[in-house]
């Protein structure tokens, strides 16, 4: 049987806590788990009702300090400046987000490989131009979502 998304990033997971003399505590993998299951990246307050009460809000605040700490999370802040949590590149994938620019939903969209590969070349001249040496990007494109256009 194949392991599930889940699965694979909590092994991964446990692996980079590991290497920092960290315990992969009950708290830690539900927070793991929940953000393998999640469309994009979650404020904590979206991580706490994902969770249903199965961890206070004081806990959760610190397990996201550890996991950041660990780099088995990053944390980048939308537009509003709120905090938003999702698993690190190296357990999620190269990735970049559609952020709604009415309600905030950030959703992780995949690009195909050819596009990947154009944009990394003008993110590597954009850099060079301005005498930097590009070692990764990062896309937010805004707009507004499904639900908030037909609202």
């Amino acid at each position: 049987m194949a392991a599930s998304q889940a699965d694979r990033v909590e092994q991964a997971a446990g692996a980079l806590l590991r290497v920092e003399g960290i315990r992969f505590t009950p708290a830690r993998r539900l927070v793991a788990r929940a953000l393998a299951g999640a469309a994009g990246p979650q404020a904590a307050g979206e991580l706490h009702a994902t969770l249903r009460g199965l961890l206070p809000l004081s806990s959760l605040y610190r397990t996201l300090a550890v996991l950041e700490r660990a780099r088995v999370l990053a944390k980048e802040h939308d537009a509003a400046g709120v905090a938003r949590y999702e698993l690190a590149e190296s357990l999620l994938g190269h990735h970049h987000h559609l952020v709604c620019v009415a309600c905030g939903e950030v959703r992780d969209v995949g690009i195909d490989p050819p596009t990947e590969s154009t944009i990394a070349r003008l993110v590597e001249a954009v850099a060079r131009r301005a005498g930097y040496r590009a070692t990764g990007h990062r896309i937010d494109i805004e707009g507004t979502c499904v639900s908030c256009r037909t609202a």
